[in-house]
């Protein structure tokens, strides 16, 4: 058996269709050819050549390495991994499915496998750092080999997704044919968020999102640890924390998404409180009946994810209290932007 890493758009704007249609689909722009023709994929690489009036050879036979795969290396029962972009979770289906090409659907549809999705919104947090990086590989399509991933990957499976005896930083090592590059921010944001939870699990948790509150302006009350009413900050701007927006905030630092029932409860808080929205914050992400409402209460709600909490910190982090800069030493590098 083999894993599979597979993009939904760079932007993951493909998830949904992903899952909802059990595929896993090619999203390559107007490739409208059956790739059962080629016997090999330099006669694909000739043709994507051709095809996309492509300067640079390197770059066809990139695009060949990961087309090529989808019809002629990947069989049933291979697992896929789909790293979210909408949310900090990962969706993990088996291939049930040969090749289709149906052009009927429309590019970027052409392509596909049907797939069954056993496993979706897995938290980040609970993949080891290395695995971590080969889910950053800058591909649409690549097989996952380095660090013996895929036994690793299905003893989590067989756990409960849990890794026993979970490392914070194992060696990047191996290096195989599935050497590509890493989208270094995302591993940037996996080691910080690996750190951050260590430190801030909890009520602690509760504490660390009060002082970016503050670092933003709000006026805040924090309820004590223990019993809050379902709510665990309170913030509000202007002199005393007498204006608006007024804004109830909610805290969970469970290894498990949130679910639909913990927005909900948010959404009934806000009126008891006489809130004008809400902040609901889950460290590890939430399920896709939560993602489902985001346009619902677009103008009610907003969601963090650890990695948003992490992006919030980097913004106000001159503005945080020493001690929490002192518990948490973040450092600004600037390096060069070759993408």
């Amino acid at each position: 058996m083999s894993i599979w890493l597979f993009r939904a758009g760079a932007n993951g704007e493909y998830e949904s269709k992903f899952l909802k249609d059990g595929r896993v689909y090619l999203t390559w722009d107007d490739l409208n050819i059956d790739l059962n023709e080629f016997e090999d994929k330099t006669e694909l690489y000739e043709i994507l050549l051709d095809m996309y009036d492509l300067e640079k050879e390197k770059t066809a036979i990139n695009w060949a390495s990961q087309i090529y795969p989808i019809a002629h290396r990947m069989k049933k029962g291979d697992w896929v991994v789909l790293p979210s972009k909408i949310n900090r979770t990962i969706h993990i289906g088996e291939i049930e499915g040969d090749y289709v090409y149906d052009e009927s659907l429309g590019s970027p549809y052409y392509h596909y496998r049907k797939v069954k999705w056993f496993a979706q919104d897995i938290p980040r947090d609970r993949f080891d750092q290395d695995i971590l990086y080969s889910f950053g590989a800058f591909m649409t399509v690549c097989a996952i080999h380095r660090n013996n991933a895929e036994e690793r990957i299905k003893d989590m499976a067989q756990n409960n997704w849990k890794v026993k005896n979970k490392s914070l930083m194992q060696g990047i090592q191996d290096q195989d044919d599935s050497e590509v590059e890493v989208d270094l921010e995302e591993y940037i944001f996996d080691t910080i968020s690996e750190y951050i939870i260590r430190k801030f699990k909890g009520h602690r948790m509760e504490m660390l999102i009060e002082e970016i509150l503050k670092a933003q302006g709000f006026i805040t009350y924090r309820s004590p640890e223990g019993a809050d009413n379902g709510v665990d900050i309170l913030a509000s701007s202007d002199t005393l924390g007498f204006g608006s927006p007024r804004i109830c905030v909610q805290i969970k630092t469970s290894d498990s998404p949130v679910d639909r029932a913990t927005l909900d409860q948010l959404v009934g808080t806000m009126s008891n409180f006489s809130a004008d929205y809400g902040l609901l914050v889950a460290w590890s992400g939430f399920k896709t009946t939560v993602i489902k409402e985001i346009p619902k209460q677009f103008f009610k709600v907003r969601l963090w994810d650890s990695k948003k909490v992490i992006q919030q910190l980097f913004e106000n982090y001159d503005k945080l209290s020493e001690d929490i800069r002192a518990e948490m030493p973040l450092k600004k590098v600037w390096m060069l932007n070759v993408e």
